[in-house]
C-alpha cells in the first residue's frame, strides 16, 4: 500500500439504499478510501451483507427513509458506533413502472414523494445541527438525469428528482455559512432493482434502445455512481456545493 492518504479518511458516512446498486456500490468505495460507513436499507439482510462484506468499518441498519423517528435512530446508531457524522448519502429511491402517468395509484405516488423527496428533509433535520458543531459536513443525493431531461413514462419519478434537484441547490445556499456542502448525482439508468421499472420491461430490445441513447454506449454501474460520490464527498471538492453532477455518459446532451 503506498503513502497516499485516503480520500475520506477519518470520515464517517451515512448512506440510504446501500443494500444493493448505487448505494451498495459507494459504501465499498467509501470504505477503501478510509470512511467509517452505516449502511442503511430497509433491507435488513442486505444491508447487513454488505456491511459483513466491508468488515469493521461498517455498521447496519434497517431503516424507512419515510419516517423521520427512523433517521433518529440511524444517526443514533452512527454516532454510538463511530462518534460523528461527516457525510449524508441521500440514495434510497423509488419509482413506478414506466407507463401512463394517469395509471399510477396514489399509494404509489405517495411513496415515491416519501422516499424520494421528504427523505431529504428528513435527514436534513437529523444531519445538520450534527454537522454544524462538527464545523461542517457534506449531504449528497442520488437524484437523476430523470430530473434533468425528462421523458415521457415516468412523469411522477420524474418530478419527484427535479425536486431533488432543486432542494439540493436551495440547501446549498442556506447551509453554506455552516461549511456544509449540498450536492446531488444526475446517474443514467443502471444496473439496480429498479432498472426493470424504468425499461416498463425487461427485453433485450428495449436494453439496446437504452443503451443507444447513451453516447457512451452502455449503462451506467454502481461503480460510476461510486466513484463521482467519492469526489463529491472528498476534501478534493471543497469548492463544490450546490451541484447536479451527470454522470451519465452524455445522456443529458
Amino acid at each position: 500500500m503506498s503513502g497516499k492518504s485516503m480520500r475520506l479518511e477519518n470520515k464517517v458516512a451515512i448512506i440510504t439504499g446501500a443494500a444493493s446498486g448505487f448505494g451498495e456500490g459507494m459504501a465499498k468505495r467509501f470504505a477503501e478510501e478510509g470512511a467509517r460507513v452505516v449502511v442503511a436499507d430497509l433491507n435488513a439482510k442486505g444491508a447487513k451483507r454488505v456491511a459483513d462484506e466491508i468488515g469493521e468499518a461498517a455498521i447496519w441498519t434497517q431503516t424507512d427513509v419515510s419516517l423521520r423517528s427512523e433517521f433518529d435512530e440511524m444517526v443514533y446508531a452512527a454516532k454510538s458506533a463511530f462518534g460523528r457524522v461527516d457525510i449524508m448519502v441521500n440514495n434510497a429511491g423509488f419509482t413506478h413502472r414506466n407507463g401512463d402517468m394517469l395509471k399510477v395509484d396514489e399509494e404509489t405516488f405517495d411513496l415515491i414523494t416519501s422516499v424520494n423527496m421528504k427523505a431529504i428533509y428528513h435527514a436534513a433535520l437529523a444531519v445538520v445541527p450534527i454537522m454544524e458543531r462538527q464545523g461542517g459536513g457534506v449531504i449528497l443525493t442520488t437524484a437523476s438525469t430523470a430530473g434533468l431531461r425528462p421523458r415521457p413514462g415516468l412523469t411522477w419519478y420524474n418530478a419527484s428528482k427535479g425536486w431533488a434537484i432543486t432542494a439540493t441547490k436551495s440547501m446549498a445556499v442556506e447551509l453554506a455559512p455552516r461549511n456544509i456542502r449540498v450536492n446531488c448525482l444526475c446517474p443514467v439508468a443502471g444496473e439496480t432493482g429498479m432498472l426493470e421499472k424504468f425499461m416498463g420491461a425487461d427485453t433485450p430490445e428495449i436494453r439496446e434502445a437504452f443503451r443507444a441513447s447513451i453516447p457512451l454506449g452502455r449503462l451506467s454501474t454502481p461503480l460510476d455512481i461510486a466513484n463521482a460520490a467519492l469526489w463529491l464527498a472528498s476534501d478534493e471538492a471543497a469548492f463544490i456545493t450546490g451541484v447536479a453532477l451527470e454522470v451519465d455518459g452524455g445522456r443529458c446532451i
